[in-house]
């Protein structure tokens, strides 16, 4: 069912309801007097579920069409990136509930669930942006509801510390985006991504300014994916960051930076692919390389993660940069589905290491060094296991998720021609299987050093857990059908 009315208010059902949700979770909040903000944690996963639901019945009904005079749009690929941030978002809530409540980071209001709902608020607007004017806007809401997050916990230096160095380079970066925003403007004369890529395809635009403007709108988006040289603020925040918040800031606002790219550089500026490839190539080169050789000699597991990321944000680009070969676009949908597919797993991994480390910290104890997980196995097997599924996925080791997303870029890219870069690509790999294997051999093999007992968690969180880490298996053993479902939506909703 397509709808094409320039206002039409049921296409943004979701962001709608989650607007009022969230305002009506924080108007609650201010009459509550626990300290553990229950009926808050509560209300804020019910949005969700709800959430959740609407937007499976619309990509179910087949709701597509624009909004608001082009400058929202529902698809395939829209519907498809909300659930999966629904999704994400209530794992990294029900994670960090244990965590948040012994550090008492909700006694005093319970903000840390408004804000997340505004932060996934921001990141809805950004999926279904088909304007560059609603990329910015969505960008920005996202943006200050995270600065504000890193620094929930007023009386922790290193999360003040942390939060001020997001908001100083966050705000540069949306800068450096916005001017390249205007460069395109100027040269298009329109913000509407659609058009934008009809009058570069009639080679309307002026070049020099349309090739300056992609420089910095890829600069731009370089910040928001964390990859080098523009990485400079993910270890600080991940490290200074409460972990529950590093959580947030790792997983669900990736999705969302994924999709802007995908709107701006294959929806709008498609026809000057010739020119952001080369940039992307930079990108994704010093970012396995960075990524993975700064990571071996980190001792902070949450700082090591954060180098991990910036590793695996390189293979992103490399499926992103593999779409087009000598002006076909013939094997694009497999290449833009590959990166696709690899950040979703990408994010179901991240939920479970960062959930495995939210898990392990209790009060007066943050499991935040490498040596922190000795003896894990002894503690326990479950976690253990959960630990190593994980790591290994990350590694690419099969038969797990992260080895057939790897798989599936590489492919894509010795498609394409770029059979240096996919030697480079699994040669770094290699490398980053060192970090990997050694906080698996920390858990299973050392000494465990301070308390030694059983570790007690929830069952809920528990079972969670399990499912998270069950799925990081099944989805390498039988990746066919999301994978599939990537290519789908990319084909139905991306033009190129």
């Amino acid at each position: 069912m397509i709808m094409q009315n320039s206002f039409d208010f049921a296409l943004a059902a979701p962001e709608i309801l989650l607007l009022i949700m969230a305002g009506a979770v924080l108007l609650i909040d201010a009459f509550s007097k626990s300290e553990t903000r229950h009926v808050t944690f509560l209300l804020s996963l019910g949005s969700l579920v709800v959430l959740t639901v609407v937007s499976l019945l619309q990509w179910n009904a087949g709701v597509a069409g624009t909004s608001f005079g082009g400058l929202y749009v529902v698809d395939s690929l829209s519907h498809f990136l909300k659930v999966i941030s629904y999704i994400t978002v209530i794992a990294t809530l029900i994670y960090g509930r244990g965590y948040n409540e012994a550090r008492e980071m909700t006694r005093h209001g319970g903000e840390l669930y408004s804000l997340t709902l505004f932060a996934l608020l921001g990141q809805m607007v950004m999926i279904s942006a088909g304007s560059m004017l609603t990329v910015y806007l969505g960008l920005e809401l996202m943006s200050f509801a995270l600065y504000a997050l890193v620094a929930v916990r007023r009386d922790h230096l290193p999360s003040s510390e942390a939060a001020m160095k997001y908001f100083v380079l966050g705000s540069m970066a949306s800068g450096v985006l916005l001017y390249g925003m205007s460069m395109i403007y100027g040269a298009t004369g329109t913000l509407d991504l659609t058009r934008i890529a009809e009058v570069i395809g009639a080679g309307q635009a002026e070049r020099l300014p349309m090739v300056f403007g992609v420089v910095f709108i890829v600069t731009g988006l370089g910040f928001k994916l964390a990859t080098a040289p523009f990485h400079m603020w993910s270890p600080d925040v991940y490290q200074g960051a409460p972990t529950s918040v590093t959580l947030i800031v790792a997983a669900a606002p990736k999705i969302a930076a994924l999709a802007i790219t995908l709107r701006l550089l294959i929806d709008g500026l498609h026809g000057l692919a010739v020119d952001w490839q080369p940039m992307l190539i930079v990108l994704a080169v010093l970012s396995l390389i960075i990524g993975n050789l700064t990571a071996i000699v980190q001792t902070n597991f949450k700082r090591l993660l954060a180098y991990s990321t910036i590793s695996h944000m390189g293979f992103v680009l490399l499926g992103l940069l593999a779409g087009v070969i000598d002006g076909s676009t013939d094997a694009a949908g497999l290449a833009y589905g590959s990166a696709l597919f690899y950040m979703v797993i990408y994010v179901l991994t991240t939920l479970v290491t960062f959930g495995l480390i939210l898990l392990l910290s209790h009060r007066g104890f943050e499991c935040e060094n490498i040596a922190d997980l000795k003896g894990l196995n002894r503690r326990s097997p479950i976690m253990a296991a959960m630990l190593m599924l994980s790591m290994f996925s990350l590694a690419g080791i099969p038969p797990l998720a992260g080895f057939y997303a790897k798989l599936a870029v590489l492919q894509a890219v010795v498609g394409a021609g770029h059979i240096w870069l996919a030697v480079l690509a699994v040669v770094f790999s290699l490398i980053g299987a060192f970090y990997y294997l050694r906080v698996v051999k920390v858990a299973y093999f050392d000494e465990p050093e301070g308390e030694t007992g059983p570790i007690d968690t929830g069952v809920i969180t528990n079972g969670l857990m399990t499912i998270n880490g069950a799925l990081v298996l099944l989805l390498g053993i039988l990746p066919g059908g999301l994978m599939a479902l990537c290519v789908t939506v990319i084909r139905q909703s991306l033009q190129f």
